[in-house]
């Protein structure tokens, strides 16, 4: 019923710079959160940054200065630009959405496929 499609991750160099989308497609009728997670090679998905649907953004400690969640609600899409990107960055990024289903009584979950961030030192 609802997809998310992630797009924007790739290669970079230690201090360079992505920007991460991720639309959401489907019977939507509302979409509460966003959030954007990542997981390194070996280690437990983490929580990365959390925008609402009244704006209310908060991020990782990790991720705090360096990191810039937005959102366009015209076109159900979320991003997060990354800066000053480090080696300790690198993992799969996942958007996650809360959101209403059109004529839903209660919200659903739903997460994309991931997209790879690569930083070189």
């Amino acid at each position: 019923q609802v997809q998310l499609v992630e797009s924007g991750g790739g290669l970079v160099q230690t201090g360079g710079s992505l920007k991460l989308s991720c639309s959401a497609s489907g019977r939507i009728a509302m979409i509460n959160v966003w959030n954007w997670y990542r997981q390194a090679s070996g280690k437990q998905r983490e929580w990365v940054a959390t925008i609402t649907q009244a704006d209310s953004r908060s991020y990782a400690e990790s991720v705090k200065g360096r990191f810039t969640i937005s959102r366009n609600s015209a076109k159900n899409t979320v991003y997060l630009q990354l800066d000053s990107l480090k080696p300790e960055d690198t993992a799969v990024y996942y958007c996650h959405a809360r959101l209403f289903l059109t004529q839903a009584i209660s919200p659903s979950d739903y997460w994309g496929q991931g997209t790879q961030v690569t930083v070189s030192s």
